[in-house]
């Protein structure tokens, strides 16, 4: 039994700021917003109720910091593989799958993020500016490479609505299987087969992915 009272948690350790919100993602992607409560967040750090008022100023504000927080492991890598160096277009989508396969893009909290959305008008507004931004970023990746701008839209609006399509339908596929189906992702979003040596490094870098995150 914790006999620590109330008054001497206050005075001792709070936590932290990052701390308090990594239980919150974890609280959002197992039992959605409604899990977000400052009372048993509180619990499960072993925290006082009031040492959360340390770091935000309400529930309001921890929300604002999540969607945030969503927001960096969602749409930055995104945008950022999308302007990573490439020297082929095939190459260039490579990247971009590889953001979705090797989890630098964050598809639980994404998923948890679109199911918040459809309760809160501000959180759906919130997904609506990134699926913009996003879909910008692809159009011009592929402008870049040759494409024209309604070709580019609608290859960007395939390749996108694939992507989140496997999040929505909490689509699992063995490594092998996605691997085995990359090149023709890529010939079908772009109209150019990758080369044997952009497979292979693109292999191995999510290959080491894998390992990294286990």
């Amino acid at each position: 039994m914790d006999t620590t009272s109330e008054t001497e948690k206050d005075t001792g350790w709070r936590g932290s700021r990052e701390g308090w919100l990594e239980a919150a993602k974890a609280a959002l992607i197992e039992g959605g917003v409604d899990a977000v409560k400052i009372q048993p967040l509180a619990k499960g750090l072993g925290l006082s109720r009031t040492s959360f008022y340390w770091f935000f100023k309400d529930r309001e504000a921890l929300l604002d910091a999540l969607a945030a927080a969503w927001d960096e492991a969602t749409t930055a890598p995104l945008l950022a593989a999308t302007r990573a160096y490439a020297e082929t277009e095939a190459e260039a989508m490579l990247n971009v799958l590889a953001c979705f396969l090797s989890g630098g893009f964050d598809a639980g909290l994404e998923y948890a993020a679109r199911a918040w959305g459809l309760s809160d008008p501000a959180m759906a507004a919130r997904l609506a500016q990134a699926d913009a931004a996003r879909l910008e970023a692809l159009r011009a990746m592929l402008i870049t490479h040759g494409h024209d701008a309604e070709d580019a839209d609608v290859r960007a609006r395939t390749i996108y609505l694939v992507q989140i399509g496997y999040i929505s339908m909490r689509t699992e596929e063995t490594l092998e299987t996605r691997l085995s189906r990359i090149s023709h992702y890529v010939e079908i979003y772009t109209g150019r087969s990758p080369s044997a040596g952009e497979l292979a490094r693109f292999e191995a870098g999510l290959r080491q992915a894998t390992r990294a995150a286990r």
